[in-house]
């Protein structure tokens, strides 16, 4: 390998099941260290799981996507900075944050996600008869794993589904890192836009969904921003389909290779949500998400890091450092171990972990009950894995039964 300062991320997943390894030995020799990022800059790599939840929860590292010295994974820049794009509360810090992040919060509590399980199991039901309907081999991607999040998350916002083909058309090109900046920045214009008319027409007939409720709620407080629904609806809309589409096909390809663990979940459906956790820890999609950059100097793990030095929390070696996880490499889905980063930790811990929980252990749950044989219709080494986007996951998953 070459030396720490000379790498530069993102490293590609040689195997789905593991971290590169470039990135294990960094948190093995050099766990504080610079790395080259592809604007040409260095960033430091924290990769310890000790080290990853306290840069993300210190405020002294921020989350503005505006700053720039924030670290960028992608070539030719921040679409959303030189897009001039709506703050929203990913970019935000305190004091900013906590009111903006308040406001939105109650759509996504576990009283309300409990609400609307029926329906998630409704949406899980029809699209498993569909896939039943369907000639095999079928494409589980395209007929589950992205299906569920994207109806549920366009129903809780108001968003009409039937535009959901452009939505995805649209977000894929934004989260791929192999798109030249150009056609990135013009996909994030027109989902912008489409959702600047949404607002717009909400505003004019508020209905019974998150956006509608947030146009009555804000305007009775006197704080309604229409840019900044805009920009909230954007980051809702984006982040409640792909990170969960993509667990939902990882997650299977997982339980399908393990399938001494699958039939304990199969014989117990109690066992479930301990699975969910243990798969969201063994795959972290989203391992280089966590980028901050310092406005004071800190002091972690030893190593002083300057103000303005951007920083990247690596979620996969903290979810597989051994001094937490015992046997990291292995999936065990009788772990249980809740106090993974794969949601992040801290203030911008994920807001719509509960949803995405509810999502998934009712997938797994009807998927391996009402499709008991169900099995990969390809090898593991054939499957089309998303080693050039920004949320891991899979193309296609063809599967049988």
């Amino acid at each position: 390998m070459t030396t720490a300062e000379e790498l530069e991320l993102p490293v590609a997943r040689k195997c789905p099941f593991a971290p590169p390894e470039e990135y294990t030995q960094i948190r093995e020799e050099q766990p504080i260290t610079r790395v080259r990022i592809p604007d040409g800059k260095q960033a430091w790599v924290v990769s310890r799981h000790e080290d990853v939840r306290t840069v993300l929860n210190d405020r002294r590292f921020s989350s503005d996507r505006f700053n720039e010295n924030f670290p960028v994974l992608v070539k030719g820049g921040n679409v959303f900075r030189r897009s001039n794009a709506e703050r929203t509360m990913i970019t935000m810090d305190a004091p900013e944050h906590g009111p903006a992040r308040k406001a939105v919060l109650g759509e996504f509590t576990v009283k309300r996600v409990t609400a609307m399980r029926p329906r998630i199991q409704e949406i899980v039901d029809g699209l498993i008869d569909d896939v039943l309907a369907a000639g095999q081999p079928v494409d589980l991607v395209e007929m589950l794993s992205l299906p569920v999040p994207s109806l549920v998350i366009c129903e809780l916002l108001g968003v009409p589904y039937e535009d959901h083909g452009f939505f995805q058309e649209n977000t894929a090109k934004l989260l791929k890192r192999t798109v030249e900046f150009e056609e990135r920045q013009a996909s994030f214009e027109r989902v912008r836009g489409y959702l600047d008319r949404l607002v717009t027409a909400k505003e004019a007939a508020p209905g019974d969904d998150l956006l509608g409720r947030q146009i009555v709620k804000l305007r009775e407080e006197g704080t309604y921003d229409h840019r900044a629904l805009v920009g909230l609806s954007f980051l809702l809309l984006v982040a409640g389909h792909e990170t969960t589409a993509n667990m939902i096909s990882l997650g299977t390809v997982g339980l399908l290779e393990n399938p001494g663990q699958l039939a304990a979940i199969k014989a117990d459906p109690g066992k479930t949500l301990d699975a969910v956790e243990e798969l969201l820890r063994y795959f972290t999609i989203v391992d280089t998400a966590t980028a901050r950059v310092a406005v004071e100097d800190v002091e972690i793990g030893g190593v002083t890091i300057k103000a303005g030095d951007g920083v990247l929390a690596l979620g996969y070696t903290a979810n597989w450092d051994p001094a937490v996880f015992d046997e990291p490499e292995k999936l065990d889905l009788t772990r249980g171990a809740r106090h993974h980063v794969a949601f992040g930790f801290g203030p911008h811990q994920c807001l719509g972990q509960n949803l995405a929980r509810a999502e998934l252990q009712i997938v797994f749950d009807t998927l391996f009950r009402r499709i008991p044989t169900l099995k990969l219709a390809a090898d593991v080494d054939d499957l089309p894995f998303k080693d050039d986007a920004s949320i891991y996951g899979l193309y296609r998953l063809p599967v049988s039964w």
